[in-house]
This record gives structure tokens, C-alpha cells and sequence, in this order.
């Protein structure tokens, strides 16, 4: 009975040691040829597609493994303030019905939780960032369902350094 608890320490031991989403695996992506003159970071393997509607811009950015998927909006700016910027999305994921909470807050964006049940749990976020004479909302992609680790990954992968 002893060794089965041994047994069960070692291997909860290897999981908590385990970072399967790490930062460090990520690399600098220049989205510049996309239309986005911004370096975020990502996987080495990503699909990068890009594309403009007639008022903004939309790069969708997806690693080759699940977890990665963001996408981003470009629009002239109506301000200098990403905080203005900030509320008015803030405002946005609120009015939703399945909104739960806010996980994470900065003064640029903000991690949420969605909850369609007590079960079912899926996670996203904002991130404003205004350069020139544009702004630029990150977000995890509109289709696909993240987990709050995922996430915390990607946010912290398009925030500037």
C-alpha cells in the first residue's frame, strides 16, 4: 500500500513540474508583411492568414498545435487612449449572456471567462494596443474553445515587451 503512494506522489510530482505552455517555446513573429507592423509572440509553426474588410483589417494567427489561436482587428484609431478602447470591449464581452467573469485586468486588456455551464468553462481575451494612427485588438479566434492556461499564454504573447 506504501508503494502506491509513493507511486501517486511521483507522478503527481511530474505534472506539477511538467510546462507544457511554456512562454519560452515561443519565438517573434513580425506580422509586418501581413499588413500589422507588430512582433508578437508565437509558435514556430503557425498558419498566418490575413485579409480586409471594408473597415478593418483581420489577421488570424493559428499554431499547428491546439492552444494557439489568435486573431486580430485593425482600425483607424477614434483615440489615443487604449483604455477607452479597453471599456468599450469590455462592455462588448459583458452584455454577453454567458459571461462569467473577469479572470485578469490591465489597464490595455483583460482575460474573461465564459461559462455555458458549471461544467463547460471556456476562456478569452482582449488586448488593446494603439500605434499611430491605429488601433489593434488581440483576441483568442472566434471559433475554438480555450483553457484558462492557454490563454494566459497567449495574452502574455501579445502584450509589448
Amino acid at each position: 500500500m506504501k508503494f502506491y503512494y509513493i507511486l501517486i506522489a511521483c507522478c503527481l510530482t511530474l505534472l506539477a513540474c511538467q510546462d507544457t505552455a511554456s512562454k519560452s517555446d515561443l519565438q517573434p513573429l513580425d506580422l509586418l508583411q501581413y499588413g500589422i507592423p507588430i512582433t508578437i509572440l508565437a509558435p514556430d509553426s503557425v498558419a498566418v492568414k490575413s485579409g480586409n474588410l471594408s473597415f478593418s483589417q483581420d489577421v488570424t494567427i493559428k499554431g499547428e498545435e491546439p492552444g494557439y489561436d489568435i486573431q486580430i482587428f485593425g482600425y483607424d484609431a477614434t483615440t489615443t487612449n487604449p483604455e477607452t478602447v479597453k471599456a468599450e470591449q469590455l462592455a462588448d464581452i459583458k452584455s454577453n449572456r454567458y459571461f462569467s467573469k473577469i479572470v485578469q485586468e490591465d489597464p490595455a486588456g483583460f482575460i474573461y471567462e465564459i461559462a455555458l455551464d458549471s461544467t463547460n468553462l471556456n476562456y478569452g481575451f482582449k488586448h488593446i494596443r494603439i500605434q499611430g494612427d491605429k488601433e489593434y485588438v488581440f483576441q483568442t479566434a472566434m471559433v475554438g474553445s480555450f483553457n484558462l492556461e492557454d490563454t494566459k499564454r497567449m495574452y502574455e504573447a501579445v502584450q509589448k515587451k
